[in-house]
């Protein structure tokens, strides 16, 4: 909120003024009763409050701050406040490390994804004032396309929940920015551990065409795209952009049952690399469990798939489901017996269900003999505890 405001004791004596300050209302200004009466106001709005002192400052007063005079004691205050704007203030991410303040509304309801080709000007700055970028005010509009990676992930991520013609404050700490590292920008090196702060506007996007809109030759080569693009991240290293794009290719050909036959085996063909390929991604970010559906996908679609079986099998290993990737194992060798990388897994499988067999055997070793030993202490206080016999029986 940006504020205009004059406060007074009843008596008259001026306690503070302002010709414009701005403030967030959950960290509130002044006194409670700015953060509570701005809700109530709309932009422009000019008002007089009475404030009593459980609003203003209670028991205690205030001593004088600076230019500003002294609140007694239990003093109830006498404030001309008027709301001269106010921007709508968000977190971009859950752990609240990316802050974005709406300087300019945007037009429409259309957001930006991900693929999406944005058009933008931005300025970024260090804590200190200091810009280290500047890009799309003298040469044009700065492009890039959403999650490539080709600006910060905190960039992108905020830029994801403007619209066109938006103007926006963004602060962005280091884990979304340049993290522990100094990194050479444009006009500065960024510190490592720095925040970033950019003033962004988002010029113009396009987004691609949405799979409904599309036909079954655009849908399948819509598809094959975004599997060289998963292909590419995955050599790169970039494993969960990877799983991202693998998951857009087989989402463009998910329901193919208008396809000809021809279009069919084509998407077939798709899905069970791209899903197999996202397995892979899946085990190194260790959501076995994801990586276990995406194999079963593949083996509806083709059940000798040696590759989807021992993926899925080290899916269970992790998992501890050993006598499931035992099975999944030998149905590989089967089909494929001469399959190195199969043979050494099986050893490494055998070897773990030896381990797991001793440390079983071990568990409820202990437990029987704690059984045992309960069982002998009873027996020892029975011996110890005296007969009674009833005189009457």
């Amino acid at each position: 909120m940006t504020v205009k405001y004059e406060v007074c004791l009843e008596d008259g004596t001026l306690v503070s003024k302002s010709h414009g300050v701005e403030f967030t209302v959950g960290d509130g200004y002044f006194c409670p009763a700015f953060a509570e009466a701005v809700k109530t106001m709309k932009k422009g709005e000019q008002v007089l409050l009475t404030v009593k002192p459980q609003y203003a400052f209670g028991e205690d007063g205030r001593s004088a701050v600076d230019s500003e005079g002294a609140v007694p004691p239990n003093a109830t205050l006498h404030i001309a406040l008027e709301l001269v704007s106010w921007k709508s203030v968000a977190h971009i991410t859950k752990d609240e490390k990316i802050l974005k303040k709406i300087l300019k509304e945007g037009e429409g309801y259309d957001r930006p994804y991900n693929g999406t080709m944005v058009q933008v000007k931005l300025i970024g700055k260090l804590e200190d004032g200091m810009i280290f970028v500047k890009k799309g005010h003298d040469e044009g509009s700065f492009e890039f396309k959403v999650d490539e990676g080709q600006v910060i992930d905190g960039l992108e991520k905020t830029v994801k929940t403007m619209k066109k013609g938006e103007h926006a404050l963004t602060t962005v700490q280091p884990e979304y920015a340049f993290g522990s590292s100094e990194s050479q920008q444009e006009l500065a090196v960024v510190p490592a551990n720095s925040t970033v702060y950019y003033e962004v506007e988002l010029v113009s996007f396009v987004k691609e065409k949405e799979s409904w809109e599309m036909n079954a030759p655009e849908k399948i080569e819509a598809s094959g795209k975004k599997k060289e693009e998963g292909n590419v991240l995955f050599t790169a290293g970039n494993i969960e952009r990877a799983s991202k794009r693998y998951e857009k290719a087989v989402r463009y050909i998910e329901h193919d049952y208008s396809f000809n036959h021809e279009e069919q085996q084509q998407s077939k063909l798709l899905k069970v690399t791209c899903n197999l390929n996202n397995a892979a991604c899946q085990l190194k970010l260790k959501d076995y469990k994801q990586a276990e559906e995406l194999c079963t996908k593949v083996l509806e679609l083709e059940s000798r798939n040696v590759k989807a079986l021992y993926r899925r099998a080290q899916a269970y290993i992790q998992l501890v489901d050993l006598d499931l990737a035992e099975a999944d194992i030998k149905k590989a060798l089967e089909i494929d017996p001469g399959n190195r990388e199969l043979k050494m897994g099986y050893r490494v499988l055998k070897e773990k269900m030896r381990e797991y067999k001793k440390k079983d055997a071990q568990f409820y070793g202990n437990i029987f003999a704690k059984m045992n030993l309960q069982q002998a202490n009873a027996a020892k206080q029975e011996q110890r505890t005296p007969m009674i016999i009833d005189s009457k029986a």
